[in-house]
Protein backbone atom coordinates (compact mmCIF):
# COMPACT_ATOMS: atom_id res chain seq x y z
CA UNK A 1 0.00 0.00 0.00
CA UNK A 2 1.48 3.36 -1.06
CA UNK A 3 1.71 6.27 1.33
CA UNK A 4 -0.89 9.01 1.14
CA UNK A 5 -0.43 12.73 1.68
CA UNK A 6 -2.05 14.55 4.60
CA UNK A 7 -4.31 16.34 2.15
CA UNK A 8 -5.56 13.05 0.67
CA UNK A 9 -6.23 11.58 4.13
CA UNK A 10 -8.13 14.65 5.33
CA UNK A 11 -10.13 14.80 2.09
CA UNK A 12 -11.12 11.13 2.38
CA UNK A 13 -12.27 11.52 6.00
CA UNK A 14 -14.19 14.69 5.10
CA UNK A 15 -15.91 12.78 2.29
CA UNK A 16 -16.74 9.97 4.74
CA UNK A 17 -18.25 12.46 7.15
CA UNK A 18 -20.31 14.04 4.38
CA UNK A 19 -21.55 10.68 3.10
CA UNK A 20 -22.56 9.50 6.57
CA UNK A 21 -24.32 12.80 7.25
CA UNK A 22 -26.32 12.40 4.03
CA UNK A 23 -27.26 8.79 4.79
CA UNK A 24 -28.48 9.44 8.35
CA UNK A 25 -30.78 12.19 7.02
CA UNK A 26 -32.47 9.92 4.44
CA UNK A 27 -36.08 8.81 4.75
CA UNK A 28 -36.76 5.22 3.67
CA UNK A 29 -40.57 5.42 3.42
CA UNK A 30 -40.54 4.80 -0.35
CA UNK A 31 -38.78 1.42 -0.11
CA UNK A 32 -40.16 -2.09 0.01
CA UNK A 33 -39.21 -4.62 2.68
CA UNK A 34 -36.74 -6.48 0.40
CA UNK A 35 -35.11 -3.16 -0.48
CA UNK A 36 -34.80 -2.18 3.20
CA UNK A 37 -33.24 -5.55 4.02
CA UNK A 38 -30.78 -5.12 1.16
CA UNK A 39 -29.75 -1.70 2.44
CA UNK A 40 -29.34 -3.04 5.98
CA UNK A 41 -27.01 -5.68 4.61
CA UNK A 42 -24.98 -3.05 2.76
CA UNK A 43 -24.90 -0.84 5.85
CA UNK A 44 -23.64 -3.75 7.98
CA UNK A 45 -20.89 -4.49 5.46
CA UNK A 46 -19.62 -0.90 5.46
CA UNK A 47 -19.75 -0.71 9.26
CA UNK A 48 -17.65 -3.89 9.45
CA UNK A 49 -14.99 -2.38 7.18
CA UNK A 50 -14.46 0.82 9.15
CA UNK A 51 -12.28 -0.74 11.92
CA UNK A 52 -9.62 -1.55 9.28
CA UNK A 53 -8.37 2.03 9.27
CA UNK A 54 -8.54 2.06 13.05
CA UNK A 55 -6.21 -0.94 13.22
CA UNK A 56 -3.52 0.87 11.27
CA UNK A 57 -3.92 4.11 13.20
CA UNK A 58 -3.68 2.30 16.54
CA UNK A 59 -0.62 0.30 15.50
CA UNK A 60 1.17 3.40 14.25
CA UNK A 61 0.46 5.24 17.49
CA UNK A 62 1.71 2.21 19.45
CA UNK A 63 4.93 2.19 17.44
CA UNK A 64 5.69 5.90 17.37
CA UNK A 65 4.25 7.48 20.53
CA UNK A 66 5.31 6.97 24.15
CA UNK A 67 3.39 7.52 27.39
CA UNK A 68 4.74 11.03 27.79
CA UNK A 69 3.33 12.13 24.45
CA UNK A 70 0.02 10.32 24.99
CA UNK A 71 -0.31 11.32 28.63
CA UNK A 72 -0.98 7.68 29.61
CA UNK A 73 -0.57 4.15 28.36
CA UNK A 74 -2.15 3.61 24.95
CA UNK A 75 -5.39 1.89 26.12
CA UNK A 76 -5.99 4.56 28.76
CA UNK A 77 -5.25 7.35 26.27
CA UNK A 78 -7.65 5.86 23.72
CA UNK A 79 -10.35 5.35 26.35
CA UNK A 80 -10.18 9.00 27.39
CA UNK A 81 -9.92 10.43 23.86
CA UNK A 82 -12.66 8.22 22.32
CA UNK A 83 -14.81 8.14 25.47
CA UNK A 84 -14.92 4.35 25.59
CA UNK A 85 -14.23 1.98 28.47
CA UNK A 86 -10.67 0.91 29.19
CA UNK A 87 -11.75 -2.68 28.58
CA UNK A 88 -12.99 -1.77 25.11
CA UNK A 89 -9.82 0.23 24.42
CA UNK A 90 -7.65 -2.69 25.52
CA UNK A 91 -9.61 -5.00 23.22
CA UNK A 92 -9.11 -2.67 20.26
CA UNK A 93 -5.37 -2.41 20.87
CA UNK A 94 -5.03 -6.21 21.07
CA UNK A 95 -7.24 -6.68 18.01
CA UNK A 96 -5.23 -4.15 16.02
CA UNK A 97 -2.00 -5.97 16.91
CA UNK A 98 -3.37 -9.16 15.33
CA UNK A 99 -5.46 -7.76 12.46
CA UNK A 100 -3.63 -4.58 11.52
CA UNK A 101 -0.62 -4.15 9.20
CA UNK A 102 2.81 -4.66 10.75
CA UNK A 103 6.38 -3.75 9.95
CA UNK A 104 9.59 -5.71 10.36
CA UNK A 105 12.56 -4.22 12.21
CA UNK A 106 13.93 -3.21 8.82
CA UNK A 107 10.71 -1.28 8.06
CA UNK A 108 9.44 -3.83 5.54
CA UNK A 109 5.62 -4.19 5.55
CA UNK A 110 4.31 -7.48 6.97
CA UNK A 111 0.91 -9.12 6.65
CA UNK A 112 -1.35 -9.14 9.75
CA UNK A 113 -0.85 -12.01 12.19
CA UNK A 114 -4.38 -13.24 11.46
CA UNK A 115 -4.18 -12.74 7.72
CA UNK A 116 -7.40 -14.43 6.63
CA UNK A 117 -9.47 -12.84 9.39
CA UNK A 118 -8.06 -9.39 8.59
CA UNK A 119 -8.95 -9.83 4.91
CA UNK A 120 -12.50 -10.89 5.77
CA UNK A 121 -12.91 -7.74 7.89
CA UNK A 122 -11.50 -5.57 5.11
CA UNK A 123 -14.14 -6.87 2.66
CA UNK A 124 -16.96 -6.50 5.20
CA UNK A 125 -17.57 -10.26 5.27
CA UNK A 126 -17.32 -10.57 9.05
CA UNK A 127 -17.91 -8.29 12.03
CA UNK A 128 -16.58 -7.76 15.53
CA UNK A 129 -18.47 -10.69 17.04
CA UNK A 130 -16.98 -13.05 14.44
CA UNK A 131 -13.50 -11.70 15.18
CA UNK A 132 -14.03 -12.28 18.90
CA UNK A 133 -14.93 -15.94 18.27
CA UNK A 134 -11.88 -16.53 16.05
CA UNK A 135 -9.46 -14.83 18.45
CA UNK A 136 -10.94 -16.74 21.38
CA UNK A 137 -10.56 -20.03 19.49
CA UNK A 138 -6.88 -19.33 18.80
CA UNK A 139 -6.29 -18.23 22.38
CA UNK A 140 -7.68 -21.53 23.68
CA UNK A 141 -5.78 -23.66 21.17
CA UNK A 142 -3.16 -25.89 22.87
CA UNK A 143 0.41 -24.59 22.58
CA UNK A 144 1.46 -27.92 21.05
CA UNK A 145 -0.38 -27.16 17.79
CA UNK A 146 2.19 -26.11 15.17
CA UNK A 147 2.14 -22.74 13.42
CA UNK A 148 1.10 -24.10 10.04
CA UNK A 149 -1.90 -25.88 11.52
CA UNK A 150 -2.90 -22.76 13.46
CA UNK A 151 -2.80 -20.68 10.27
CA UNK A 152 -4.92 -23.22 8.37
CA UNK A 153 -7.43 -23.39 11.23
CA UNK A 154 -7.66 -19.58 11.36
CA UNK A 155 -8.21 -19.37 7.59
CA UNK A 156 -10.85 -22.12 7.77
CA UNK A 157 -12.79 -20.32 10.51
CA UNK A 158 -12.51 -16.99 8.68
CA UNK A 159 -14.13 -18.56 5.62
CA UNK A 160 -16.91 -20.09 7.74
CA UNK A 161 -17.47 -16.75 9.45
CA UNK A 162 -18.42 -15.15 6.11
CA UNK A 163 -21.26 -17.70 5.82
CA UNK A 164 -22.59 -18.14 9.37
CA UNK A 165 -23.64 -16.11 12.41
CA UNK A 166 -21.12 -15.66 15.27
CA UNK A 167 -22.97 -18.11 17.53
CA UNK A 168 -22.87 -20.72 14.76
CA UNK A 169 -19.18 -20.06 14.16
CA UNK A 170 -18.57 -20.61 17.88
CA UNK A 171 -20.07 -24.10 17.63
CA UNK A 172 -17.99 -24.84 14.54
CA UNK A 173 -14.91 -23.63 16.41
CA UNK A 174 -15.65 -26.09 19.23
CA UNK A 175 -15.83 -28.93 16.70
CA UNK A 176 -12.57 -27.80 15.15
CA UNK A 177 -10.98 -27.78 18.62
CA UNK A 178 -12.05 -31.40 19.09
CA UNK A 179 -10.43 -32.31 15.78
CA UNK A 180 -7.16 -30.57 16.60
CA UNK A 181 -7.00 -31.91 20.16
CA UNK A 182 -9.05 -35.14 20.22
CA UNK A 183 -7.45 -36.39 23.45
CA UNK A 184 -8.08 -33.14 25.29
CA UNK A 185 -4.44 -32.79 26.25
CA UNK A 186 -3.63 -29.41 27.76
CA UNK A 187 -0.38 -28.36 29.37
CA UNK A 188 0.18 -26.25 32.47
CA UNK A 189 1.10 -23.44 30.10
CA UNK A 190 -2.26 -23.74 28.31
CA UNK A 191 -4.17 -23.60 31.57
CA UNK A 192 -2.07 -20.76 32.98
CA UNK A 193 -2.76 -18.70 29.85
CA UNK A 194 -6.52 -18.94 30.41
CA UNK A 195 -6.59 -18.45 34.19
CA UNK A 196 -8.27 -15.30 35.43
CA UNK A 197 -10.81 -13.85 37.81
CA UNK A 198 -12.83 -10.72 37.03
CA UNK A 199 -14.92 -8.78 39.51
CA UNK A 200 -17.60 -6.80 37.68
CA UNK A 201 -18.65 -3.28 38.57
CA UNK A 202 -21.11 -2.74 41.38
CA UNK A 203 -24.75 -2.61 40.45
CA UNK A 204 -27.29 -0.11 41.85
CA UNK A 205 -27.78 -2.41 44.85
CA UNK A 206 -24.04 -2.62 45.51
CA UNK A 207 -23.76 -6.23 44.36
CA UNK A 208 -20.92 -7.33 42.04
CA UNK A 209 -20.78 -10.09 39.43
CA UNK A 210 -17.86 -12.54 39.60
CA UNK A 211 -16.62 -14.58 36.65
CA UNK A 212 -13.45 -16.31 35.55
CA UNK A 213 -11.50 -19.52 35.10
CA UNK A 214 -9.69 -21.38 37.89
CA UNK A 215 -6.64 -23.56 37.39
CA UNK A 216 -6.99 -27.12 38.73
CA UNK A 217 -4.87 -26.13 41.75
CA UNK A 218 -7.03 -23.09 42.51
CA UNK A 219 -10.18 -25.19 42.12
CA UNK A 220 -8.85 -27.86 44.48
CA UNK A 221 -7.93 -25.19 47.03
CA UNK A 222 -11.34 -23.55 46.80
CA UNK A 223 -13.06 -26.94 47.17
CA UNK A 224 -11.15 -27.60 50.39
CA UNK A 225 -12.00 -24.18 51.84
CA UNK A 226 -15.70 -24.36 50.96
CA UNK A 227 -16.01 -27.94 52.20
CA UNK A 228 -15.49 -26.50 55.67
CA UNK A 229 -16.67 -22.90 55.60
CA UNK A 230 -19.68 -23.46 53.28
CA UNK A 231 -21.02 -26.57 55.00
CA UNK A 232 -24.65 -26.35 56.23
CA UNK A 233 -24.80 -24.31 59.43
CA UNK A 234 -21.32 -22.80 59.01
CA UNK A 235 -20.59 -19.05 58.68
CA UNK A 236 -24.29 -18.19 58.53
CA UNK A 237 -24.66 -14.38 58.75
CA UNK A 238 -28.26 -14.82 59.91
CA UNK A 239 -27.08 -16.44 63.16
CA UNK A 240 -26.48 -14.17 66.14
CA UNK A 241 -23.13 -15.92 66.63
CA UNK A 242 -22.11 -17.59 63.36
CA UNK A 243 -20.16 -20.84 63.65
CA UNK A 244 -16.72 -20.33 62.10
CA UNK A 245 -14.65 -22.88 64.04
CA UNK A 246 -15.28 -26.53 64.77
CA UNK A 247 -18.46 -28.18 63.53
CA UNK A 248 -21.92 -26.59 63.30
CA UNK A 249 -24.43 -27.94 65.79
CA UNK A 250 -27.65 -29.66 64.82
CA UNK A 251 -29.72 -26.57 65.61
CA UNK A 252 -27.51 -24.35 63.40
CA UNK A 253 -27.84 -26.86 60.55
CA UNK A 254 -31.60 -27.15 61.00
CA UNK A 255 -32.29 -23.42 60.73
CA UNK A 256 -29.90 -22.94 57.79
CA UNK A 257 -32.18 -22.26 54.81
CA UNK A 258 -29.47 -20.89 52.49
CA UNK A 259 -28.93 -22.29 49.00
CA UNK A 260 -25.63 -23.92 48.07
CA UNK A 261 -24.64 -20.80 46.15
CA UNK A 262 -25.39 -18.60 49.17
CA UNK A 263 -23.39 -20.87 51.49
CA UNK A 264 -20.47 -20.74 49.03
CA UNK A 265 -20.62 -16.95 49.09
CA UNK A 266 -20.75 -16.74 52.87
CA UNK A 267 -18.02 -19.36 53.28
CA UNK A 268 -15.68 -17.54 50.90
CA UNK A 269 -16.39 -14.21 52.63
CA UNK A 270 -15.60 -15.75 56.03
CA UNK A 271 -12.36 -17.27 54.69
CA UNK A 272 -11.21 -13.93 53.26
CA UNK A 273 -12.11 -12.14 56.48
CA UNK A 274 -10.09 -14.67 58.47
CA UNK A 275 -7.12 -14.20 56.15
CA UNK A 276 -7.20 -10.43 56.64
CA UNK A 277 -7.49 -10.83 60.41
CA UNK A 278 -4.55 -13.24 60.52
CA UNK A 279 -2.06 -10.56 59.48
CA UNK A 280 -0.32 -13.08 57.21
CA UNK A 281 -0.80 -10.88 54.14
CA UNK A 282 1.78 -8.38 55.37
CA UNK A 283 1.75 -4.80 54.10
CA UNK A 284 0.48 -3.14 50.93
CA UNK A 285 1.75 0.34 50.03
CA UNK A 286 2.99 0.92 53.56
CA UNK A 287 -0.17 -0.22 55.36
CA UNK A 288 -1.20 -3.61 56.73
CA UNK A 289 -3.47 -5.37 54.22
CA UNK A 290 -6.88 -4.39 55.55
CA UNK A 291 -10.19 -2.80 54.58
CA UNK A 292 -10.01 1.00 54.78
CA UNK A 293 -13.36 2.79 54.81
CA UNK A 294 -14.15 6.49 54.80
CA UNK A 295 -17.50 8.03 55.68
CA UNK A 296 -18.92 11.12 57.36
CA UNK A 297 -19.93 11.68 60.96
CA UNK A 298 -23.47 12.48 59.81
CA UNK A 299 -23.84 9.10 58.08
CA UNK A 300 -22.42 7.25 61.07
CA UNK A 301 -24.83 8.96 63.47
CA UNK A 302 -27.81 8.23 61.22
CA UNK A 303 -26.59 4.68 60.44
CA UNK A 304 -27.54 5.27 56.80
CA UNK A 305 -25.90 6.20 53.55
CA UNK A 306 -22.89 4.76 51.77
CA UNK A 307 -19.18 4.73 52.62
CA UNK A 308 -16.26 4.32 50.20
CA UNK A 309 -13.39 1.84 50.61
CA UNK A 310 -9.82 2.26 49.44
CA UNK A 311 -10.73 -0.03 46.54
CA UNK A 312 -13.53 2.36 45.45
CA UNK A 313 -16.20 -0.05 46.63
CA UNK A 314 -19.47 1.41 47.86
CA UNK A 315 -20.30 -0.06 51.26
CA UNK A 316 -23.58 0.54 53.15
CA UNK A 317 -22.95 2.34 56.44
CA UNK A 318 -24.85 -0.42 58.20
CA UNK A 319 -22.13 -2.83 57.06
CA UNK A 320 -19.45 -0.33 58.12
CA UNK A 321 -20.88 -0.20 61.64
CA UNK A 322 -21.06 -3.97 61.87
CA UNK A 323 -17.51 -4.41 60.57
CA UNK A 324 -16.25 -1.56 62.78
CA UNK A 325 -17.06 -3.42 65.98
CA UNK A 326 -13.84 -5.38 65.54
CA UNK A 327 -11.74 -2.68 63.85
CA UNK A 328 -9.14 -0.12 64.86
CA UNK A 329 -10.54 3.35 64.20
CA UNK A 330 -8.63 6.33 62.80
CA UNK A 331 -9.93 9.92 62.87
CA UNK A 332 -8.83 12.47 60.28
CA UNK A 333 -10.14 16.05 60.38
CA UNK A 334 -10.33 18.21 57.26
CA UNK A 335 -10.68 21.97 56.98
CA UNK A 336 -11.41 23.38 53.51
CA UNK A 337 -10.31 20.08 51.92
CA UNK A 338 -6.97 20.22 53.78
CA UNK A 339 -5.98 17.72 56.45
CA UNK A 340 -4.88 19.17 59.78
CA UNK A 341 -1.68 18.44 61.72
CA UNK A 342 -0.26 15.53 59.75
CA UNK A 343 3.38 16.20 59.00
CA UNK A 344 6.24 13.77 58.72
CA UNK A 345 9.99 14.26 58.73
CA UNK A 346 10.73 11.17 56.64
CA UNK A 347 10.47 10.89 52.88
CA UNK A 348 7.97 8.02 52.89
CA UNK A 349 4.39 8.84 53.84
CA UNK A 350 3.33 7.53 57.22
CA UNK A 351 0.46 5.03 57.58
CA UNK A 352 -1.70 7.83 58.95
CA UNK A 353 -0.98 10.02 55.94
CA UNK A 354 -1.83 7.21 53.54
CA UNK A 355 -5.14 6.68 55.31
CA UNK A 356 -5.94 10.39 55.00
CA UNK A 357 -5.14 10.28 51.27
CA UNK A 358 -7.49 7.31 50.88
CA UNK A 359 -10.19 9.44 52.47
CA UNK A 360 -9.36 12.67 50.65
CA UNK A 361 -8.30 11.66 47.13
CA UNK A 362 -9.84 8.15 47.09
CA UNK A 363 -7.74 7.24 44.06
CA UNK A 364 -5.38 8.48 41.36
CA UNK A 365 -5.84 12.22 40.90
CA UNK A 366 -4.85 12.44 37.22
CA UNK A 367 -7.81 13.45 35.08
CA UNK A 368 -9.83 10.52 33.75
CA UNK A 369 -8.03 7.87 35.82
CA UNK A 370 -10.30 5.42 37.68
CA UNK A 371 -7.61 3.52 39.64
CA UNK A 372 -8.68 3.45 43.32
CA UNK A 373 -6.54 4.18 46.36
CA UNK A 374 -5.47 0.61 47.10
CA UNK A 375 -3.59 0.51 43.79
CA UNK A 376 -2.21 4.05 43.89
CA UNK A 377 1.10 5.42 45.14
CA UNK A 378 1.87 8.53 47.18
CA UNK A 379 3.35 11.41 45.16
CA UNK A 380 5.25 14.37 46.62
CA UNK A 381 3.99 17.51 44.90
CA UNK A 382 6.94 19.37 46.39
CA UNK A 383 10.09 17.31 45.96
CA UNK A 384 11.47 15.80 49.14
CA UNK A 385 14.98 16.87 48.12
CA UNK A 386 13.84 20.51 48.28
CA UNK A 387 11.71 20.47 51.45
CA UNK A 388 12.87 17.47 53.53
CA UNK A 389 9.29 17.42 54.83
CA UNK A 390 6.43 15.07 54.02
CA UNK A 391 3.40 17.33 54.53
CA UNK A 392 0.00 15.70 54.05
CA UNK A 393 -1.23 18.85 52.28
CA UNK A 394 1.45 18.49 49.59
CA UNK A 395 0.88 14.77 49.01
CA UNK A 396 -1.49 13.19 46.52
CA UNK A 397 -2.28 9.79 45.03
CA UNK A 398 -1.14 8.63 41.59
CA UNK A 399 -1.39 5.16 40.07
CA UNK A 400 1.67 3.25 38.91
CA UNK A 401 1.05 4.22 35.28
CA UNK A 402 0.51 7.94 35.90
CA UNK A 403 3.06 8.49 38.67
CA UNK A 404 6.03 8.60 36.23
CA UNK A 405 4.27 11.31 34.18
CA UNK A 406 4.91 13.74 37.03
CA UNK A 407 8.61 13.46 36.17
CA UNK A 408 8.09 13.43 32.38
CA UNK A 409 6.81 16.84 31.39
CA UNK A 410 3.66 16.98 33.54
CA UNK A 411 3.25 19.41 36.44
CA UNK A 412 1.28 18.46 39.56
CA UNK A 413 0.13 21.15 41.97
CA UNK A 414 -2.44 21.87 44.69
CA UNK A 415 -5.11 24.51 44.23
CA UNK A 416 -6.01 26.81 47.11
CA UNK A 417 -9.05 24.62 47.83
CA UNK A 418 -6.82 21.54 48.26
CA UNK A 419 -7.77 19.90 44.94
CA UNK A 420 -4.92 18.36 42.94
CA UNK A 421 -4.33 19.66 39.41
CA UNK A 422 -2.33 17.91 36.69
CA UNK A 423 -0.97 20.19 33.95
CA UNK A 424 0.07 18.28 30.80
CA UNK A 425 2.85 19.31 28.41
CA UNK A 426 1.86 22.14 26.02
CA UNK A 427 1.15 19.74 23.11
CA UNK A 428 -1.70 18.14 25.08
CA UNK A 429 -4.75 20.47 25.25
CA UNK A 430 -2.35 23.41 25.19
CA UNK A 431 -1.26 22.58 28.73
CA UNK A 432 -4.65 23.23 30.33
CA UNK A 433 -4.89 22.18 34.03
CA UNK A 434 -6.93 19.06 34.67
CA UNK A 435 -8.60 17.70 37.80
CA UNK A 436 -10.16 14.30 38.41
CA UNK A 437 -13.75 14.16 39.63
CA UNK A 438 -14.20 10.44 38.93
CA UNK A 439 -13.69 9.42 42.57
CA UNK A 440 -15.98 12.21 43.86
CA UNK A 441 -19.30 11.94 41.98
CA UNK A 442 -21.08 13.66 44.87
CA UNK A 443 -19.23 16.87 43.98
CA UNK A 444 -20.56 16.74 40.43
CA UNK A 445 -24.09 16.31 41.75
CA UNK A 446 -23.58 19.22 44.13
CA UNK A 447 -22.40 21.45 41.28
CA UNK A 448 -25.43 20.50 39.20
CA UNK A 449 -27.76 21.31 42.08
CA UNK A 450 -26.12 24.71 42.54
CA UNK A 451 -26.70 25.51 38.86
CA UNK A 452 -30.41 24.76 39.10
CA UNK A 453 -32.65 27.83 39.22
Amino acid sequence: MSSNTREEIVAAFDALNTAVSEVVELSFDALTTPERLNLLERLEGEARRLPVSGYELINQIAEQADETELGARLPAALAERLRITRGEATRRVAEAAELGPRRALTGQPLAPLLTATAQAVRTGGIGGAHVQVIRGFLHRMPSGVDVETREKAEAHLARLATQFRPDQVAKLADRLTDCLNPDGNYTDEDRARRRGLTVGKQGPDGMSHLRGWLTPEARATLDAVLAKSAAPGMCNPEDDTPTVDGVAGEEAVRRDTRSTAQRNHDGLNAAMRALLASGELGQHNGLPATIIVTTTLKELESASGTAITGGDTRLPVSDVIRMGRHAHHYLAIFANAKALALYHTRRLASPGQRIVLYAKDRGCTRSGCDVPGYWSEVHHIEKWANTHCTDINTLTLACGSDHPLAEQGWTVRKRTDGITEWIPPPHLDHGQPRTNSYHHPEKLLADEDEDDP
